[in-house]
């Protein structure tokens, strides 16, 4: 089902995962960023959009990670853009032989049978410094920045003020830093992307975090971002956060606490390596 968030903006979320899809109205149709997670609920969505007139005209994937490059046959064969480092990362992924394999075996055991891949990761990169969507609608600019995987990027839709997060300030998940595998300091480069999106908040009416809730006005998206800098700033300093994220005061987000514990684990490990 699709929810109308601002004038001309709709999202249509993934229960399990709480993944949010965005719809922009433009004038010969839609762009559809992030556009899902199962068959069966892309084919919903195709629907939804066809009863309203809206084709889908153009995609955009926020970054990498399996749950946001997906797409369904009935959605179309438009473009579909992300950043060029987004677009790398998936090509290297495709480029292995075993790569269906290695996104079957992350996905969550629930919903694997519906997860289609046929059109996994077809994403095209946009030329490095692009600042907004190619196409025939509202002004979309895209933010990109360092936090969370490579390529990552929020989408701020100018005429409605809709910021369309990625996996960054959603009141579901706490941040999720890039791997601990480079030089980069994790913690930095996350830092830095809520720099990015602070530096637009006072442009932002309704906040669209790529999980959890939306949530309208300037303070509430300055809110998110204290909180997620608050959770950095324990990371760093090895201290457990006061995070209700972390808490799990809802029931089956439990886990939540483990992605914790995984972090502060990795850094501790990464901050050892990089003093010696």
């Amino acid at each position: 089902m699709l929810t109308q968030v601002a004038q001309g903006v709709l999202v249509h979320r993934s229960e399990l995962l709480r993944n949010n899809t965005v719809v922009v109205r433009g004038r010969a149709g839609a762009l559809l960023v992030d556009a899902g997670i199962t068959g069966p609920e892309m084919s919903c969505l195709a629907n939804d959009l066809n009863e309203l007139g809206l084709p889908v005209v153009a995609g955009f994937s926020t970054h990498p990670d399996w749950d946001h490059v997906l797409w369904h046959r009935e959605l179309g064969d438009a473009p579909r853009y992300g950043t060029a480092r987004c677009a790398a990362a998936l090509r290297d992924l495709r480029s292995d032989d075993g790569w269906r394999a290695r996104v079957t075996a992350g996905l969550p055991p629930e919903i694997a049978d519906d997860v289609p891949l046929d059109l996994f990761g077809l994403v095209t990169g946009l030329p490095a410094g692009t600042v907004r969507i190619p196409w025939d609608g509202p002004e979309v600019w895209v933010i990109e920045h360092p936090a969370h995987s490579p390529g990552h990027a929020a989408l701020l839709v100018e005429d409605s003020g809709v910021l369309v997060a990625g996996d960054m300030l959603s009141d579901v998940f706490v941040p999720m830093l890039d791997d601990f595998r480079d030089t980069n300091d994790p913690v930095e480069e996350y830092r830095t992307g809520l720099r990015l999106l602070e530096d637009v908040a006072d442009d932002v009416a309704v906040l669209v975090p790529g999980h959890g809730s939306a949530v309208a006005g300037t303070d509430a998206v300055r809110a998110r971002i204290e909180l997620d800098r608050a959770y950095l700033h324990a990371l760093r300093d090895g201290r457990t956060p006061e995070d209700p994220r972390i808490d799990a005061a809802e029931p089956g987000w439990e886990w939540v606490s483990s992605i914790h514990e995984g972090q502060a684990a990795g850094l501790a490990r990464w901050t050892a390596s990089h003093l010696r």
